[in-house]
């Protein structure tokens, strides 16, 4: 990426251009490998480290790993958080020796206030299947979510279905699934739900946290 927003003007511009190339499709219903993606900061704020893991969606063992070090690229805008994150997370991605049949982000994609959050960055910029799973809401209204596993509400904003609030634990808060690039809803909830066997947020979301987060406890600098 040999260009990269330095003003909120043209962060808002990029982010335009890239919409538009979203592409709506169903997606892998069974796909054999996932990508978890996930980025930790420091107590400053200033250093971070990105983590791809590529995950067998069989078995849920790790095939590939890839973490680095790095400073965010962008200053903190809200609705441009991608901005500071993409670079490193798109630097872990090129190291990969697996290529994921569809990314998993924490973050969100198309439940963002300009319909374009990380998972759909992402997305895009690989031509990757990819959705975000949140453990918080970024936008949208949703109706109460039934207790069991498997239960599901639309996420509604300003009219529009977002993404869904999906309980991948019985009794336990739901997380929030929004599609960013090449799937559907359904699909990326059932993938989710596939990817959360015993824990509240999905296997690719757990092993990138731990991985970018050990990282960040290590002296800085870059490894893959």
């Amino acid at each position: 990426m040999e260009f990269w927003p330095r003003t909120e003007e043209e962060a808002l511009a990029t982010q335009d251009a890239l919409r538009a190339r979203v592409v709506s499709a169903p997606g892998p219903a069974d796909p054999a490998t996932v990508a978890g993606l996930d980025v930790a900061y420091d107590d400053s704020g200033d250093r971070l480290s990105a983590a791809v893991v590529v995950l067998d969606a069989a078995d849920l063992t790790v095939r590939d790993l890839v973490t680095i070090n790095g400073r965010p690229a962008f200053r903190y805008v809200p609705g441009l958080f991608a901005f500071r994150e993409v670079p490193a997370l798109m630097a872990a991605l090129a190291k990969l020796t697996v290529r994921p049949d569809v990314l998993v982000c924490d973050g969100h994609g198309l439940a963002h206030p300009r319909r374009f959050g990380l998972a759909a960055h992402l997305g895009v910029l690989t031509d990757l299947p990819s959705f975000g799973v949140g453990k918080t809401r970024l936008v949208g209204e949703w109706e109460p979510v039934g207790e069991e596993r498997g239960s599901r509400s639309a996420l509604i904003d300003e009219g529009e279905t977002v993404g869904a609030v999906l309980r991948t634990r019985t009794g336990v808060k739901p997380v929030f699934v929004s599609v960013g690039h090449r799937i559907a809803l359904d699909n990326a909830c059932a993938l989710t739900l596939r990817l959360a066997p015993r824990h509240r947020l999905p296997e690719t979301t757990r092993a990138a946290d731990r991985a970018c987060r050990d990282l960040l406890s290590r002296p800085a600098r870059s490894c893959g």
